[in-house]
């Protein structure tokens, strides 16, 4: 999987393309979802905070993990600038994310 590609993808709020990346049945932190579940969750990020990036800062892989360290940067709702830091484990099969465990809580975002 080109996770690079992915994270433009998202950059671009693009979430109804991510089919391309993501599996039709993924699961999110344990959770069967989909992958509309999957596109409205980063979708409510950005509606919130119109501003909000993704950056990669490492990623590993290891067969079909993929871990990655992102720094997340947007404005708060009230006018200020921040960066948070993000961890996300994913299982990748035929180069879609079937599974992701993430810890990017819309309560950290605001509390920043």
């Amino acid at each position: 999987m080109d996770y690079e590609r992915y994270l433009q993808r998202c950059n671009s709020y693009r979430f109804d393309d991510l089919g391309e990346f993501v599996a039709e049945d993924v699961e999110i932190n344990g959770v069967p979802a989909g992958l509309e579940k999957y596109g409205a969750g980063l979708r409510s990020v950005v509606e919130t905070y119109p501003d909000f990036r993704w950056e990669l800062h490492r990623l590993l892989v290891d067969g079909d993990w993929m871990s990655a360290h992102l720094f997340d940067t947007y404005t708060t709702v009230d006018g200020r600038p921040a960066v948070l830091q993000e961890f996300a484990l994913y299982r990748v099969r035929g180069d879609r994310i079937v599974q992701v465990w993430g810890d990017l809580d819309p309560d950290r975002l605001a509390n920043r």
